[in-house]
């Protein structure tokens, strides 16, 4: 694997990280503890491979130009936009809310966990889209 195949790597780990994250939210709705924690853990681990694998490949590489114009143009950006803003304030919500599953504190973990999931699975899916537009569309 060279550092020009990281984009694929990081598409492929966001959307396991939505895969995590929805198996974890119904785990929890039908009360698997035990399961839940290991697939958020799971859904964390997922995001930390991304972020180290997307720092590495923007430090060697640099930003690709979208090249789509039009109406292509406008939606990218369109999810491009709240995506980046979203991302940067998905991680310490992942990890305040992943510290207090783990210790138990499940009143303030399932108070924080109830904006954490969106935003998170949000970051995660348009993440898999920026890339599909970005590398497959346009």
């Amino acid at each position: 694997m060279t550092v020009a195949d990281l984009p694929h790597l990081n598409a492929t780990l966001n959307a396991i990280s939505a895969i995590f994250l929805i198996r974890g939210y119904y785990l929890i709705r039908s009360r698997r503890i035990d399961a839940h924690r290991r697939s958020m853990v799971s859904a964390f681990i997922a995001s930390a491979l991304f972020l180290a694998s997307y720092v590495i490949y923007h430090a060697q590489i640099g930003s690709r130009p979208f090249p789509g114009t039009g109406l292509l143009r406008v939606v990218y950006f369109s999810i491009l936009i709240p995506h980046v803003v979203l991302a940067a304030g998905v991680l310490p919500l992942a990890l305040m809310t992943l510290v207090r599953g783990l210790r138990r504190d499940d009143t303030r973990h399932r108070r924080i966990a109830r904006w954490t999931l969106p935003l998170w699975l949000f970051v995660s899916v348009t993440g898999v889209l920026v890339y599909v537009m970005l590398y497959w569309i346009a």
